[in-house]
């Protein structure tokens, strides 16, 4: 990032990088780099295992992705004949490479190796000579790693990295871990507690854990906006930008405050949901019969065992036996929610499942958004056949109904056991195919605000100085229909929560055992009127308030972004959105 700094004679300036200004003025930055710091050392391990999470997911990807040439090469070879499946696979696997080839290049690396050969190369005839040439050689390294013994090994080295890491983040301790603090425990004959931190009680060790987490994440926060204030007050090269006036207002705003609150507190819960929930999920959910669990039988007055399965199969809330909220059941485990039909910790559930609708959410309107934000600019920058073609491609999806669309799509994929279908038994599927309908709606929303980007002046004189289209688009466009995606994504992303809840509601979601919150609701319809109300309703009831709070969060931003304005109105309001 380069900022400009006049001299005193007020004519010439010089270029400074950010990292120029902190050389200057160093003091402000090292001490809040030191503080996040301390705040990634305390969670260390916890963060450590959201990233190998995440490389994970990568790898699937990567793996699903690479096994699409062969595929198709497959099924040409079945119809067609062996050389012309070879030929197809060899085919698709290229036009992927360059694919991805033209992906990075889009996103500013460059690789200039046709300005070696030939500097006199016009610039369009380099880019088409980079991107060939890296395709090539892409191609060569990955037929040596899939004919040679290597790619074997690299994957053999890649997974014991791995595995070793996994183990090193769950080895190291974290201030809001279940081994710091732990609340399993049971009670002794004599009245106290054995097992649980410092002899608390469960439900005073969980309230503890419970409470620092929160603590540990309104600090994180704080200390990012504190971030955000040091770079604004010591190293931002203008006194003021349009992204002030919009943070003013927003903070301001208390209907947007108060979303804000609902959806970080939603956040919080997803994130750290092995640390706010009371029992692990994978003895009380994915495997209860695994491990056992100790308690106090009153009877004999004596410490026994049992099986966290059958602890739970006798902890059901089904309107007949109840354990409701902020109780204990027989096997002296406390339930801050209360338990659900088949005797699993409500809380438990209710966090996991949060982190099921998050990463579904994030996933889906994530890609819909980049979908929509790229053809946002490919076509309000050349329109003509470009925005014909992706109107008609929207408004054929669209002409479809989204329920009818997404069902059965979930039910092809499932019953055909594809690969897709694995991850979070059914929830990755969901999210690809709720990126699938919502782009077009996305598109659609950002569409006019492109358009109008694209007349502006700035743009013509980026046109002028020689810019490629996707450096004015990246450059010039991009930053001023920011706002309007924040807008439109956090609307969205209410309602593909509402929309996973109704599909595993129907039976046609998220299988089990992944946690689901629609799953609850559907299992604890029928004991509304009873004893264990609680089983629907808690569910029920984090439904709205997230919904809700994502509503205002977004009616917030858009207030925020320009107050006298409607979305997509006028062009100043894109301005506003990215202005800064």
């Amino acid at each position: 990032m380069k900022t400009a700094e006049y001299l005193d004679d007020g004519d010439e300036y010089q270029e400074q990088t950010l990292r120029e200004r902190i050389k200057e003025n160093p003091r402000a930055a090292k001490i809040w780099f030191a503080g996040f710091a301390v705040l990634v050392i305390l969670e260390f391990g916890r963060i450590l295992a959201g990233l190998l999470s995440l490389i994970s997911a990568v790898i699937f990807l990567v793996d699903g992705t690479a096994s699409l040439p062969s595929w198709v090469g497959g099924n040409v070879a079945g119809t067609l004949g062996t050389i012309p499946g070879v030929f197809a696979e060899v085919l698709v696997g290229l036009a992927m490479l360059y694919g991805v080839v033209t992906l990075l290049t889009l996103v500013g690396i460059r690789f200039n190796l046709a300005e070696r050969y030939d500097p006199e190369m016009s610039r369009s005839k380099k880019q088409t000579v980079d991107r060939a040439a890296v395709t090539l050689l892409l191609s060569i390294v990955g037929g040596v790693l899939v004919v040679t013994p290597a790619g074997g090994i690299l994957r053999t080295e890649l997974t014991i990295g791995l595995v070793v890491l996994d183990s090193l983040s769950s080895a190291l301790p974290t201030i809001t871990s279940r081994e710091l603090i732990p609340n399993q425990g049971h009670q002794t004959p004599d009245g106290g507690w054995s097992g649980t931190f410092l002899g608390l009680s469960p439900a005073q060790a969980w309230l503890l854990r419970f409470s620092i987490v929160i603590v540990y994440a309104v600090v994180a926060l704080f200390w990012l906006w504190k971030g955000y204030t040091i770079y604004r007050e010591h190293y931002r090269e203008a006194d003021w930008t349009p992204r002030d006036d919009t943070i003013r207002r927003f903070r301001q705003n208390y209907w947007g405050i108060f979303g804000f609150i609902v959806v970080f507190l939603f956040v919080v819960l997803a994130a750290w949901a092995p640390a706010v929930s009371p029992e692990p999920a994978e003895d009380n959910i994915f495997e209860p019969y695994g491990e056992e669990t100790q308690f106090l039988n009153e009877e004999t007055g004596e410490v026994e065992s049992v099986s966290i399965g059958n602890a739970n199969l006798n902890s059901r809330s089904d309107g007949q036996n109840t354990v409701g909220p902020n109780s204990y059941d027989d096997f002296d485990r406390y339930h801050p929610l209360g338990t659900t039909d088949r005797g699993q910790d409500m809380m438990t559930h209710l966090a996991y499942g949060a982190r099921t609708s998050l990463i579904i959410g994030l996933t889906a309107i994530g890609l819909a958004g980049m979908i929509a934000v790229f053809l946002s600019l490919l076509t309000a920058y050349y329109k003509g056949i470009v925005d014909i073609a992706t109107i008609l491609a929207s408004d054929t999806i669209i002409s479809i109904p989204a329920l009818l669309l997404i069902m059965m799509l979930s039910v092809i994929f499932n019953d055909s056991g594809h690969f897709l279908a694995e991850p979070m038994d059914g929830g990755f599927l969901l999210a690809l195919t709720f990126a699938f309908v919502y782009w077009p709606g996305l598109w659609r929303s950002i569409r006019g605000p492109s358009l109008q980007v694209a007349e502006q002046e700035w743009v013509d004189a980026a046109k002028s100085y020689g810019q490629s289209p996707m450096q004015t688009m990246r450059k010039h466009m991009a930053p001023y229909i920011a706002g309007y995606i924040m807008i439109y994504a956090s609307l969205l992303l209410g309602g593909v929560i509402i929309f996973t809840a109704a599909l595993t509601f129907l039976g046609l979601g998220i299988n089990p055992p992944t946690p689901e919150w629609g799953r609850l609701i559907d299992s604890g319809q029928d004991y509304i009127p009873t004893s264990s109300w609680h089983v629907a309703t808690i569910p029920g009831l984090a439904i709205v308030f997230v919904v809700t709070g994502l509503n205002a969060l977004g009616d917030g931003i858009r207030d925020a972004i320009d107050p006298e304005a409607d979305v997509g109105d006028d062009a100043g309001a894109a301005a506003a959105g990215g202005g800064g």
